[in-house]
């Protein structure tokens, strides 16, 4: 089965994702590092040289080339954004987790992150307004919200038993 971790920068889809694999006892991927990997460029050279939409572009390639593989994926913030790349996961049986974590939580974590080339350009206040306008996309796009309110382990526990049903 495929799990696909979808949520807004720093709701925590790598440090949870591998937990979930491991529970699920299958791989773990994060998007953004086969990206980073199969261009070998970091994610602001590529903003830079490249631009946001051939990111996103083969953001949603590598989605749809995981699209029935044994995996937990853990998805850019933007990644199932895409309708087109969310509809290819879910025709595909996969399972599209939503980890809905609060605002205040994801800007914590990724306040300082010079690795996120939208939120070294952005202010406190355009990430509460893009994190507000993504959050119904997120629940439109997913098979299943899990509100990640506890530790990482517990939230991990959390998925397994939802993709398991």
């Amino acid at each position: 089965m495929t799990v696909f971790l979808c949520g807004f920068m720093g709701c925590g889809k790598s440090t949870i994702g591998k937990l979930a694999a491991k529970k699920l006892g299958c791989g773990f991927c994060d998007t953004d590092d086969v990206i980073v990997r199969t261009l070998d460029m970091t994610i602001p050279e590529i903003f830079e040289k490249k631009g946001e939409p051939f990111f996103r572009q083969t953001e949603a390639e590598i989605v749809k080339s995981l699209c029935g593989k044994t995996v937990v994926a853990a998805c850019g913030g933007g990644a199932m954004l895409n309708p087109d790349t969310a509809g290819a996961a879910k025709d595909s049986g996969a399972a599209v987790v939503f980890l809905d974590v609060p605002f205040e939580v994801c800007y914590e974590r990724i306040k300082d992150d010079e690795n996120r080339p939208i939120v070294m350009r952005s202010t406190k206040e355009e990430l509460e307004e893009l994190y507000n306008s993504r959050r119904n996309v997120y629940l439109g796009h997913s098979t299943v919200r899990i509100e990640c309110d506890g530790s990482p382990v517990e939230n991990a526990e959390l998925i397994v038993r939802a993709v398991r049903k």
